[in-house]
């Protein structure tokens, strides 16, 4: 069974989506079959991977409903029609990567996950509900062989976030070094420990369910620290210091904080200081490039910088020290769960 990893901090603009996409693509990359799940409404991971025909996606009648809140839908509305497997679409320039698209209208279904997470004890016919998303992901995977599974969710704390947390095998919180992600940080040290915890007291009052959740633990992977600006080769001044908070409070807080729960990895997995898998600095130009011709920063062609002469040298090496990190990130991934 693959292995399902979140990408998560309630805190927006942490490059979530693009981290996502990141590290799934080269996960692929190094001949691991990949899904991409796409559960934040805004729908940019979709947008970004299916490119031109996005809008053409949703309105085609060959697949519209294959998305992930069509997929769950039988479990919403009581259907006596099973969750089966959808076809996802593949990327054309790496074909181990898939997609199972997000909708606009996913937010819908949070009102009724609300009353499954917390009436499941007395109404019976809710406890398929937060199971329908490990199910549909599960039969996924099964179709297409998949190796790991990301998923990218929108910033918030919502029923549909928790549930997809409580069904991963692993989570990589995303920062940017300012202060919001420092107080996102620290809830998150109050709040995931408590989710894992009713997780352990409720999971038999869906063991019956058509759609039961699984009996797993998500474990801390670790956290990225991105989007800020170099200089003479090391983070700018005022940078500096909110990175070395963020180490800081990673590993004095945060991790002691959920370890009570179980919730990382044997201690010598870890081989990054602090529990920072990387320090990636702004893409700048090759971020635009990137959006442009929908891909990682990393997997440009030399031609789709499109600079010259000494501009060009200088992109071609920021490319590639794009490349040897996002590898990095993915091995470690690798050997953490294999």
């Amino acid at each position: 069974m693959a292995n399902k990893i979140l990408l998560f901090n309630h805190k927006g603009g942490v490059s979530k989506t693009t981290s996502t996409m990141n590290i799934g693509w080269k996960l692929a990359e190094l001949g691991k079959k990949v899904l991409l799940v796409d559960a934040d409404p805004q729908c940019n991971l979709s947008a970004f991977f299916l490119n031109d025909n996005f809008d053409q996606y949703y309105d085609d009648e060959n697949t519209k409903n294959n998305n992930l809140m069509a997929g769950v839908q039988p479990a919403f509305i009581g259907s006596p029609n099973p969750i089966n497997a959808l076809d996802c679409p593949v990327h054309p320039r790496n074909t181990n990567l898939f997609l199972l698209p997000g909708h606009m209208n996913l937010s819908e279904l949070e009102a009724q996950l609300t009353f499954a997470l917390t009436a499941s004890m007395t109404l019976t016919g809710l406890q398929n509900l937060p199971g329908s998303f490990n199910d549909l992901i599960d039969k996924v995977v099964a179709k297409y062989s998949i190796d790991y599974v990301l998923m990218d969710v929108n910033p918030g704390l919502g029923p549909i976030n928790q549930v997809l947390f409580l069904i991963s095998d692993g989570f990589i919180i995303p920062t940017n070094p300012d202060l919001f992600c420092i107080m996102a940080l620290n809830s998150l040290s109050r709040i995931l420990p408590t989710w894992i915890h009713w997780k352990k007291q409720n999971i038999d009052a869906f063991a019956d369910a058509a759609y039961p959740l699984p009996d797993t633990t998500t474990r801390f992977i670790g956290t990225l620290i991105q989007r800020f600006n170099i200089r003479n080769g090391v983070a700018a001044g005022p940078y500096k210091d909110l990175i070395q908070v963020i180490k800081d409070m990673t590993t004095n807080k945060f991790v002691p904080a959920i370890q009570n729960e179980g919730m990382i990895f044997e201690e010598d997995k870890y081989i990054f200081d602090n529990y920072c898998l990387c320090e990636i600095k702004d893409f700048a130009s090759l971020g635009q490039k990137s959006q442009q011709y929908h891909v990682p920063v990393y997997a440009l062609a030399d031609n789709e910088i499109e600079q010259t002469g000494v501009v060009l040298q200088q992109q071609i090496i920021a490319r590639n020290n794009f490349n040897q990190q996002f590898t990095d990130i993915a091995n470690f991934i690798i050997q953490l769960y294999e």
